[in-house]
């Protein structure tokens, strides 16, 4: 084959066989003002091709000799309905050594097959591109008609919105919230968001300081049936039991399927996708809201949180909203808010998960004592799972009368909420998925001794022999060993 690919020449295109989909192919390519030869055995098409000042010439493909028009072509595409004469033409190309860049078009899975065995680079089964086609619209479609639904809904509501998020929010849930906020604010609706618990994650709390979100606390915000719309956004990691409101919800939308059905006028839960933020940013694409340097900010901090910075079950959607969000978004503000500086608390806490840490296997477990930050759990658990071997961490500490415990794990084959549920629910709350769990236990459960000054110790060492055995025991190991950082 030629150089032609080479340096400043132009590519040349050769196209083997020129039915409806060749012809679609060379008008497109010679309007591009590519160099185009067309080879095809039907004498008329050829003189047709002709009469449309396409460079045709009559060949069969499926003929060896083939290859000798085709020495000063860099790319090859077959292109013929027939797919007996486009595996001969094929094998032709590639029986004389050429080094054109092959594409073949297919008809089946099975003549796919059988295609790059023989050597070509790509083939193409027109029905299979028919069907993403189809699929492809009928997501557009379904996104603009939702989106309609959901403009709807925000328009139709008399006064202002709330939009709930999870319990103790974190990035995904925010960013999501803010969002939303953003687009009520577009269609002339005030929106406030509210949570539940703390924003307790240095991370979650730098997140929300650094770019001025406003949230309230449920427990300041007014009733419910006062807000004229109610929205929730990414609920079901802290809804395993059921949603409990006293009003109903109007919009919901999450990337997880709850396990109680959530019951609202508009409801979009997308599995497909790793983010609730990833869902948001779509339905700002699709009202034509570009959005502001702090949402554009907030939504692509969330899908990094939510897919570890692209490392864990990430989908297309994800990474062409992330594209999306860039050129919008405040890098040096996710810089910091991914870099917060830590607090003594949590450096204390690490230092005591760090110490008193167990492994078993791939599990470790460690105990950080009486805390006063329980969010400081959270981190050390995270912590811990970079240690080589490690793939499932918790981390137990102890607070006004409460057993809290943090888990984390980057075991596909472990759900480690379900873990902490069926281990712990019959004495205290559980709640988490797959990667990360949590759990709070009532401490009079396990040692029936109620806290003092004088026998702090006496509970910590029988709370933490008590879970630790227990939950060694869920995950199928030897609880037993001994305390430290043995391995």
């Amino acid at each position: 084959m030629s150089s032609g690919a080479s340096g400043s020449a132009r590519t040349r295109y050769a196209i083997l066989g020129c039915g409806s989909v060749g012809h679609a192919v060379a008008e497109d390519l010679t309007g591009r003002g590519k160099d185009v030869l067309i080879l095809d055995r039907d004498e008329s098409r050829v003189e047709a091709l002709r009469d449309q000042d396409l460079n045709a010439r009559v060949q069969d493909i499926a003929d060896p000799d083939v290859v000798e028009a085709l020495d000063d072509r860099d790319i090859v595409l077959i292109l013929a309905s027939d797919v007996e004469a486009n595996k001969a033409a094929v094998s032709a190309v590639r029986d004389t050594g050429g080094d054109h860049y092959v594409v073949v078009r297919a008809s089946d899975p099975v003549s796919e097959d059988e295609l790059r065995e023989r050597g070509a680079d790509v083939v193409i089964n027109p029905s299979t591109v028919i069907a993403d086609s189809a699929l492809q619209s009928l997501e557009t479609g379904e996104l603009e008609y939702m989106a309609r639904q959901l403009a709807e809904i925000i328009e139709g509501g008399d006064g202002r919105m709330a939009i709930l998020t999870h319990d103790n929010p974190e990035p995904d849930s925010i960013a999501s919230a803010t969002a939303l906020q953003a687009i009520a604010d577009a269609f002339g609706v005030e929106a406030d968001i509210l949570y539940s618990g703390d924003v307790g994650h240095q991370e979650n709390r730098a997140f929300v300081n650094l770019l001025g979100i406003d949230l309230v606390a449920r427990s300041d915000a007014p009733d419910l049936a006062e807000y004229g719309t109610v929205a929730a956004v990414d609920l079901a990691k802290s809804a395993e039991d059921g949603f409990d409101f006293d009003v109903d919800i109007d919009i919901y939308l999450d990337h997880l399927e709850a396990e109680v059905p959530f019951d609202a006028r508009f409801v979009d839960v997308r599995t497909n996708v790793s983010s609730t933020s990833t869902i948001l940013t779509k339905y700002l694409q699709e009202f034509d809201q570009s959005p502001t340097e702090a949402v554009a900010t907030a939504l692509l901090y969330g899908i990094r949180a939510e897919t570890l910075d692209f490392k864990r079950d990430t989908t297309p959607a994800d990474l062409t909203a992330a594209a999306y969000l860039h050129p919008f978004a405040n890098h040096d503000t996710l810089e910091q808010v991914e870099s917060p500086s830590m607090s003594p608390e949590t450096l204390d806490v690490l230092a005591e998960a760090i110490q008193n840490r167990e492994v078993q296997g791939s599990h470790l477990f460690s105990t950080a004592g009486f805390i006063r930050d329980r969010e400081a759990l959270a981190q050390a658990a995270q912590h811990l799972l970079n240690l080589e071997g490690i793939t499932t961490t918790a981390v137990l500490g102890i607070a006004d009368d409460t057993i809290y415990l943090a888990a984390r794990s980057k075991d596909i084959r472990l759900n480690i909420g379900n873990v902490l549920d069926e281990a712990f629910s019959e004495m205290g709350d559980a709640a988490g998925h797959s990667t990360q769990g949590s759990l709070e236990i009532p401490l009079g459960i396990f040692t029936g001794i109620e806290s003092s000054g004088d026998n702090r110790e006496t509970l910590l060492n029988l709370t933490e022999e008590a879970v630790r055995r227990k939950l060694f025991d869920a995950f199928g190991v030897e609880g037993g060993g001994e305390s430290g950082n043995g391995s």
